[in-house]
């Protein structure tokens, strides 16, 4: 998938968060908090084509279902949709 900002995973005293480089810095005042599979699907965003990748990866991962895995990746990628990140 296509990310359209700059933004590095950091671990900042337990804390999973996106924090915007570069000239996204300038453009969004804040950083992102994630979760562990938050963060998980961050890592794949380069590498993947769509969101049916992610979650088969993520049920890879995870002992789940893909009925209880795709809503929340659904939602994590509207979020970054809305935010022009993706």
């Amino acid at each position: 998938m296509n990310l359209k900002r700059d933004f590095v995973l950091r671990e900042i005293a337990g804390d999973l968060l996106l924090v915007p480089t570069g000239k996204t810095a300038l453009d969004l005042n804040g950083m992102l908090t994630l979760n562990e599979v938050g963060a998980e699907i961050w890592k794949m965003l380069p590498e993947v084509k769509d969101e049916e990748e992610i979650v088969q990866r993520l049920l890879q991962e995870y002992e789940a279902e893909a009925e209880e895995i795709r809503p929340d990746v659904l939602a994590f990628l509207d979020k970054l949709r809305k935010l022009n990140i993706i």
